[in-house]
């Protein structure tokens, strides 16, 4: 049987279903509809007469001829997909589309002030950004590439800096440490109000502070636990409780009096954020355009 026109759209579809062992997720990678794919894949098995998933509510798997298809095709068709790639480089205005995970606090620091001259300089990329803390598997769950902080980022990942490192550093609203004072050392934070910091794999952050040779970490006690920074200022400047943060996000309202820095002299200083994505997979060309801006107008440092 000859290679019918269609056959090449749906191959890719195909390879991106494997990829994932999920429409939904494949569908987000392509830019399709989830009925879209599932119609796409139907129309290849018919014309081939032979069945290439086994799909269940719960999973997609491949059949032994799906196996053997994915094994020929993956490698040629990534060639061809890095080439159409390539292509963009004689381009006047660089087209395509990256889908991004992104750390709350990047979001305000990075892409914020980057974006406008993105959005200005390449206007034919879309750029689709989630926000999220949580520590998913950014490439399974069908994104391009992730920003984290560095000390997060997967190890079998790529990763490019994006910001000088950063430090962070307890504050308080005037109103708190009217009421229930100023805590002189790391230790005193256990006789106060803390709004917690809970991480992204799920575990409550012990806050840590250094200064000179001396290292602590310390379990603070707390009403609340938060998820968010946005979360946790908000709720400092209401008075609520001490926090811990990273200084670019505390600065404004340090800086306004909204807020103050105890334990002055103690702080730690944390990676910064870094850009991360597989390397068994061609680099689209909106990311490496993206990558390349944050680090030509560094707006967080580097």
């Amino acid at each position: 049987m000859s290679l019918h026109r269609a056959d090449l759209a749906d191959f890719a579809y195909f390879i991106a279903i494997a990829k994932h062992r999920s429409f939904r997720l494949a569908a987000l990678e392509i830019g399709v509809t989830t009925s879209a794919l599932s119609h796409a894949i139907r129309a290849l098995e018919s014309r081939r007469g032979v069945r290439l998933l086994n799909r269940t509510t719960r999973s997609v798997t491949l059949t032994a001829a799906g196996e053997e298809l994915h094994a020929q095709i993956a490698g040629p068709l990534d060639a061809i997909g890095q080439a159409a790639e390539n292509l963009d480089r004689y381009r006047d205005a660089p087209t395509g589309r990256v889908r991004l995970s992104v750390l709350e606090d990047a979001v305000s620091l990075l892409i914020d002030p980057v974006m406008p001259v993105f959005v200005e300089r390449y206007p034919d990329i879309e750029v689709d950004i989630s926000v999220s803390n949580r520590l998913i598997d950014v490439i399974g769950s069908g994104f391009d590439a992730g920003i984290r902080y560095g000390g997060t980022v997967p190890e079998d990942m790529i990763a490019q800096k994006l910001s000088s490192d950063i430090p962070w550093m307890a504050v308080a609203s005037p109103a708190y440490l009217e009421r229930f004072g100023k805590p002189e050392t790391p230790q005193d934070l256990k006789d106060h109000r803390c709004i917690r910091i809970r991480l992204g794999n799920d575990q409550v952050y012990h806050w840590e502070f250094e200064r000179g040779d001396e290292a602590v970490a310390i379990a603070t006690p707390g009403p609340l636990t938060v998820d968010a920074s946005h979360a946790a200022v908000g709720l400092c400047l209401q008075g609520v409780g001490i926090t811990y943060g990273n200084e670019p996000i505390l600065r404004p309202h340090i800086e306004s009096g909204a807020l103050q820095v105890v334990l002055e002299g103690w702080s730690s200083m944390g990676s910064g954020f870094h850009a991360y994505y597989s390397g068994r997979r061609q680099v689209p060309t909106g990311l490496r355009l993206l990558i390349d801006l944050i680090r030509e107008l560094r707006p967080a440092g580097l």
